[in-house]
């Protein structure tokens, strides 16, 4: 997408978190904790590519909202793998990525709904 630093960034994201997941399926011989992240690490920017063909404003903010949602779920799982299996080194670029798209997003969504 051109000139879309939100979407730009979750693409990226998410091609790192696909390089996690095998990681963590690989070496850690981890499997259910590391399907939920590629999920909701991947749909992020999957949700910021539909809103850019919204049928509405509100359709809009609904698809990035929802983008919202999976990047708190992958911050979740995140911690939780963190917690379980890593050290807070081995996932703090991803997660400064993270809170770096989240922050963007609750931009985004704030000064939609008040325009």
């Amino acid at each position: 997408m051109k000139d879309n630093i939100v979407y730009d960034k979750a693409f990226q994201f998410a091609k790192r978190i696909v390089r996690f997941y095998r990681h963590l399926t690989a070496v850690k011989n981890e499997y259910v904790l590391s399907k939920q992240i590629l999920r909701s690490g991947t749909s992020i920017g999957a949700n910021i590519r539909e809103s850019q063909n919204a049928q509405s404003k509100k359709d809009f903010i609904s698809k990035l909202s929802i983008a919202l949602k999976e990047a708190g779920e992958t911050e979740y799982w995140l911690d939780l793998l963190a917690d379980a299996y890593l050290t807070e080194d081995e996932i703090d670029s991803l997660k400064c990525d993270l809170i770096e798209i989240i922050k963007l997003l609750t931009t985004i969504v704030k000064k939609s709904k008040s325009n």
